[in-house]
């Protein structure tokens, strides 16, 4: 029996690699990475050169596309566990090419075609984004960033979420603002990657100043505590695809869509701000005395005026209407806490969750002020009011059956009918402006209330009923849906994300 030495072994194992694409003979010289191969059926060959002395990394690779089910694309890799974070300043070499060309940072489970994957990636035509397939064979999707081609980006996994960073010339990395959850198995393979979008051309990018780092991301300068940053958010409901509007190491809350499209309203620090809907910065609202608000306000349905829930005078919410331009509000509820979550088509009634006598249930009130009237007397929670467009029904939630699931009533209280019976706790319904669609925000089945800072879904059901869609994962809660945020064509919704930072 002949026996072989670990010499041959070796080289027997290196040549079953080399033959295999897995390496080449100038993988022993990769500097942080492993190895290198095209991953789909590239019609190009890609190829990678690294500079040592520049620590950098250059790039070539075919390709149809990274996109839907499967990739095509030239890697440079390496095997990794854990929390980490990949970071590079990228720089395409030549001008044309396809605009959706991509160049990035990728963290992914297999080097199958259709893995799983996350990647951070600049494109041709300089849109960054944060891009991912949550399950083999799945669809792609993304979360576009405000910044377009910056000088620098970074990929991070902490847990089940990937984030992405990004900075211009002459900036600091920070954070681009969103983030998914996609669940790895390890060891993932973590690299660079070029696709032409193209399979007859093939493209090239620089990658220097490359860092691999272990371990979850640190706040600057905290004091112990967790940092959190909030990120306003758009998501598509046809492609799912999501963009940033607007993020910041601070919290805000709930944006509403202006009728018009134009804008966004939401709450931070008990007042009220505008944002336009292309992304800025925050304008403050005047809203008078009322300085405490909370994350329950909205505007009429002509646009003209403004609900806000605040606590100022009695410090316990209370409901008031201003000028949606700003102003001094005017009291409409004489009883609190009450929550203000809908306005009827009509612009005459107001749908709240009240607390009266240790219950909370579903009211309505005339706008002009009045009596309030009870249209929930079950025991338990009900609340997150919101009218159809036709106003015939107002949805909530109610937990009246042991776990919280979304329900409707007509408008005077009858046929009262539940919509959702399922596993998660369903909160805060919004039917869409055309009637077509309910979103809510969904908790695991073991969350009580609806808290801040936890993993939720973003789901969607047709009005008429049947099978619910996830429309995003996302790390949020209270702040996220609470009052209606449909644009007005129907075609997108907004949201808050957020992020803690040890």
């Amino acid at each position: 029996m002949k026996l072989f030495t670990p010499t041959f072994l070796i080289l027997l194992s290196f040549g079953i690699l080399l033959q295999a694409g897995f390496v080449s003979s100038q993988d022993s010289a990769l500097g942080l990475f492993e190895a290198h191969r095209d991953i789909g059926a590239a019609r190009q060959p890609g190829s990678v050169e690294y500079d040592a002395a520049g620590k950098s990394y250059l790039v070539a690779g075919g390709g149809e596309n990274m996109w839907s089910t499967n990739d095509e694309f030239h890697f440079v890799w390496k095997r990794i566990s854990g929390d980490v974070s990949l970071a590079a300043d990228i720089r395409w070499i030549g001008s044309g090419g396809n605009p959706h060309r991509k160049a990035c940072l990728l963290i992914r489970q297999s080097l199958d075609p259709d893995s799983a994957y996350a990647d951070a990636v600049v494109h041709g035509d300089g849109l960054t984004s944060l891009q991912y397939r949550e399950v083999r064979g799945g669809p792609t999707r993304e979360i576009q960033s405000g910044v377009a081609a910056p000088r620098r980006i970074r990929i991070e996994k902490e847990g089940d979420y990937v984030f992405m960073s990004v900075a211009r010339e002459g900036e600091a990395l920070h954070a681009a603002g969103g983030s998914f959850k996609i669940k790895l198995s390890e060891p993932f393979f973590v690299g660079l990657g070029v696709s032409a979008h193209d399979n007859n051309k093939l493209e090239k990018a620089v990658f220097s100043n490359v860092e691999i780092m272990s371990g979850k991301s640190k706040a600057a300068g905290n004091d112990g505590k967790p940092t959190l940053e909030s990120t306003l958010e758009t998501i598509a409901i046809a492609s799912k695809d999501r963009r940033v509007v607007y993020h910041a190491r601070d919290h805000f809350e709930a944006p509403n869509w202006s009728r018009d499209g134009k804008h966004f309203l939401f709450n931070r620090g008990g007042r009220m701000y505008k944002l336009p809907v292309a992304g800025g910065e925050p304008q403050l609202l005047d809203t008078g005395f009322a300085t405490r608000c909370n994350n329950d306000h909205g505007l009429s349905p002509d646009g003209t005026q403004l609900v806000i829930s605040d606590q100022s005078q009695e410090r316990k919410s209370l409901i008031y209407v201003l000028p949606a331009g700003g102003g001094t509000p005017r009291r409409v509820t004489r009883l609190g806490p009450s929550y203000w979550h809908g306005w009827s088509p009509d612009g005459k009634t107001l749908a709240y969750c009240g607390e009266r006598g240790g219950e909370f249930d579903i009211y309505t009130i005339p706008a002009d002020g009045g009596e309030e009237r009870r249209l929930t007397t079950a025991t338990g929670l009900d609340d997150g009011p919101d009218y159809s467009p036709d106003g015939q029904y107002i949805y909530f939630n109610s937990e009246r059956t042991g776990r919280m699931q979304i329900w409707r009533v007509k408008t005077d209280g009858s046929d009262q009918q539940q919509v959702t019976s399922d596993e998660y706790n369903n909160w805060f319904p919004h039917p869409s402006p055309d009637g077509k669609w309910i979103a809510f925000l969904s908790y695991e089945k073991d969350v009580k209330g609806h808290p801040a800072n936890k993993d939720v879904m973003l789901r969607l059901i047709p009005a008429g009923g049947g099978e619910i869609q996830v429309l995003a994962k996302l790390f949020g809660g209270q702040g996220t849906i609470n009052v209606p945020s449909w644009s007005p064509d129907s075609r997108n919704l907004a949201f808050v994300s957020y992020r803690l930072i040890d």
